[in-house]
């Protein structure tokens, strides 16, 4: 497990992780793309350099119009619903080509790329770089601040998908946060720890306080 509780296995290449997940679904007895699905987040950001992105488990290098290529062949070959950060922060071309490529099929959730700034969401919107934020209230600060920028979203039909971040704590406000902003969509790793499960015993503990009128979302929450 990876710092936010995410799968993060050292010894596959990219797809293998893909391929043991879907795997680990079946075992469990559901059904892949229909009861349970992916949100990836390959963190691009990471792995650009001098203008390519570097696959190093492939030993190889990929413009960005190669990387686009990539995630739509992915996209047509596993059930994702969610593509985070498939390219650079500062890759703004790339992101266009993206959006318009899979911004039909899948979510495209800007992080590094729009860092919960409604001036930078703004430009995103403008420049159809992505459908979907990921919204970090303590990224951007003020929780006024973060209000505007899921609401900004909403307006341009865009998905907002709280997040929880690496160094967390057992507070489960984002859990609130989440279904009093009806964003549809909470990110906050695998129940694998304390600092993780409290906030889905929170969203249990709000569906049990709501009753018959809580609705669960399912694929409709995810914007394509």
């Amino acid at each position: 497990m990876g710092d936010e509780g995410g799968f993060a296995p050292l010894s596959m290449n990219n797809t293998g992780a893909i391929e043991a997940i879907l795997e680990a679904i079946e075992k469990a007895g559901y059904i892949p793309g229909e009861q349970i699905a992916i949100a990836l987040d390959p963190a691009a950001s990471s792995f650009y350099e001098d203008g390519l992105y570097h696959l190093r488990s492939e030993s190889r290098k990929a413009t960005a119009e190669e990387m686009v290529t990539l995630w739509a062949e992915w996209a047509n070959k596993y059930p994702i619903v969610v593509l985070e950060d498939g390219l650079a922060e500062d890759d703004w071309d790339g992101w266009k080509l993206l959006n318009k490529t899979l911004g039909q099929q899948i979510e495209l959730v800007g992080d590094d790329l729009l860092v919960t700034n409604v001036q930078r969401i703004v430009r995103g919107i403008e420049e159809q770089v992505a459908n979907g934020v990921l919204i970090k209230l303590n990224q951007i600060g003020t929780l006024s601040e973060t209000i505007a920028a899921i609401k900004m979203a909403h307006k341009a039909g865009w998905g907002a998908m709280v997040s929880h971040r690496s160094g967390e704590t057992t507070d489960s406000f984002i859990a609130d946060f989440t279904v009093a902003m009806n964003t549809g969509h909470l990110k906050t790793g695998a129940p694998c720890r304390g600092e993780r499960v409290e906030k889905y015993n929170q969203l249990l503990r709000i569906e049990a306080e709501l009753g018959d009128a809580a609705i669960y979302a399912g694929r409709k929450g995810f914007v394509r």
